[in-house]
């Protein structure tokens, strides 16, 4: 049941609450939430508080706010997952390093499944974004959209729904941060044959089926790219 709210963040507190009634299935699609005023009695909290979890709650697409009618839970899809996602990562502004880390997670497992499941189309994708790479490693550019490709490639042939909507929603997060973070490993002159070397392995241990090296290589590449990306940074603080 719905707590009276005593601590701080009091609207995070609301939607949270919310989202676990909703998680338990306590609250389903097309259920009616109760009206401000008596959310503001069983939350014990003010209207503001109300307003502003509701108006979370709306944004994360848990909820409809229908005018005249009043405020119902919606069906949940994976858009409403992940747009929320896309959105903090549009407005935090040194989430770098956070981004790598969430890769290791989504890329790792994304290696080895792309590993069991690319077709020959898939596998054309990555050849091709790594053909795109070699060249712009000759003229000397960054190649972050011939990364973005190759991974969202990946992605793609994993044949997993969520996992490719996922990186389809962040993708332009990612570019953004590619290009950022390409220019200042870029600074290593060594950094530029040795990243498209590690999409190189990558893409054959995938072409051989191999997954657990495919996922031993994604991770070694994540890894060294997050180090040197830590390194950089720290340089800049001192």
């Amino acid at each position: 049941m719905l707590k009276p709210i005593k601590t701080r963040k009091i609207y995070e507190q609301i939607v949270d609450q919310i989202g676990q009634l909703v998680a338990e299935g306590q609250l389903k699609p097309g259920d009616r939430l109760p009206s401000e005023r008596e959310l503001v009695e069983r939350f014990q909290v003010s209207r503001a508080s109300i307003r502003e979890a509701i108006s979370a709650l709306e944004m994360m697409g848990l909820i409809e706010v229908r005018s005249g009618e009043g405020t119902y839970i919606r069906e949940v899809n994976i858009d409403s997952v992940v747009a929320p996602l896309a959105w903090m990562l549009f407005i935090e502004k040194d989430t770098d390093l956070e981004l790598y880390e969430a890769r290791k997670i989504l890329e790792v497992q994304a290696a080895g499944l792309a590993a069991e499941r690319a077709e020959d189309d898939e596998m054309s994708d990555m050849f091709e974004a790594l053909e795109i790479m070699r060249v712009d490693l000759q003229k000397q550019l960054l190649g972050e959209e011939a990364d973005h490709h190759f991974h969202y490639a990946i992605a793609r042939a994993t044949h997993n729904k969520i996992l490719f909507r996922l990186m389809n929603t962040i993708s332009d997060t990612m570019q953004k941060t590619l290009k950022s973070s390409r220019s200042k490993l870029y600074e290593d002159t060594n950094s530029p044959e040795r990243l498209y070397k590690e999409h190189l392995l990558i893409y054959e241990a995938i072409k051989n089926h191999d997954a657990e090296s495919a996922q031993k290589l994604m991770l070694a590449h994540l890894v060294g790219v997050e180090n040197q990306l830590a390194k950089y940074m720290l340089a800049n603080i001192e």
